[in-house]
């Protein structure tokens, strides 16, 4: 392969593909879930999460990561997750209050991404955070199939929604105790 074929895979645009698909999958996992297209809104939600662990890995590795990048790249993972919720409350996979902390939480980062960023200060993504999206994302995928698996009275989907609402919370309050000197400042 030439120099310049190698310079065009390893360019910010494939990158931003994976963003893009994100961001066009919400709506259609949405509109899957509303028609109880259960395995297709699976499939689908979960070949855009894929695209995140894998833009995201590929971005690091031929250090293309930008600012516009990262912002973009977390926004689209908080599109999908939102809307996936959305859809799962909807027809009462999930909790309400599971959802609202999930959201509240994507919605805070993003604010608090805003705040700190905009004071010059640099706001790398957590282990935690990145725990957070892979739970975040298994969950949804177990709550889209929901599976007929029952502990204690709950669906295992809902188990798993827990730990996904508790790792969400808890990373969150990591962000702000983290970011609390910037936002003094």
């Amino acid at each position: 392969m030439e120099a310049g074929t190698i310079d065009t895979l390893r360019s910010p645009r494939l990158l931003a593909l994976g963003t893009g698909a994100r961001i066009l999958a919400s709506p259609a996992v949405l509109a899957l879930m509303l028609a109880h297209a259960w395995s297709a809104a699976t499939v689908v939600f979960l070949l855009a999460a894929a695209t995140d662990f894998l833009d995201g890995r590929l971005a690091r590795r031929w250090k293309l990561t930008t600012t516009l990048g990262a912002f973009l790249d977390t926004t689209a993972d908080k599109l999908l997750v939102s809307t996936a919720l959305i859809g799962l409350l909807a027809v009462h996979h999930v909790s309400p209050w599971i959802a609202l902390v999930i959201i509240g939480r994507e919605l805070m980062i993003l604010g608090l991404r805003a705040a700190v960023t905009a004071g010059g200060v640099s706001f790398e993504t957590s282990i935690a955070g990145k725990w957070k999206a892979t739970v975040q994302f298994v969950a949804i995928a177990l709550a889209t199939m929901r599976p007929d698996v029952v502990i204690g009275g709950a669906y295992l989907d809902q188990w798993a929604m827990i730990v996904a609402a508790v790792i969400s919370a808890w990373s969150g309050i990591g962000y702000l105790v983290r970011s609390a000197d910037a936002l003094r400042a």
